[in-house]
């Protein structure tokens, strides 16, 4: 997909301020038992076409809205993803703004972890 400039300078803007993570090292992390919550941010259709396992969906245009209610504890540790790891990295600079202390973008997204081979679900 291509981006449009103003998008791009937005996503590169936030990247500046979030942490980053990856594919592999999420499914690292998963593997070795760490708690945290996963949430897939994309469009419902995104996420009705497959996510990935053990996430919870809380697209982008409600997450805001909703974050509270999920997750009440802002210390939460929270792995955000999306198609890519643009719309993610816009998410995690919110939440942050929103009080959360422990938020990170995966980079990559859901395009990097079916590239990687890895498991996937359908609700």
């Amino acid at each position: 997909m291509q981006h449009s400039r103003q998008f791009l300078k937005l996503v590169n803007e936030a990247k500046q301020r979030v942490k980053e993570t990856n594919v592999a090292e999420v499914k690292r992390r998963m593997a070795s038992g760490e708690k945290f919550l996963l949430v897939d941010v994309r469009e419902d259709n995104e996420w009705a076409q497959g996510h990935v396992p053990g996430a919870v969906h809380l697209g982008r245009g409600i997450i805001e809205r909703d974050i509270e209610i999920k997750v009440p504890e802002t210390s939460t540790k929270v792995i955000l993803y999306c198609g890519g790891g643009f719309r993610s990295a816009l998410v995690a600079d919110n939440l942050q703004k929103m009080g959360y202390t422990n938020v990170e973008s995966m980079d990559g997204g859901w395009r990097g972890w079916v590239e990687a081979g890895l498991p996937t679900a359908k609700d």
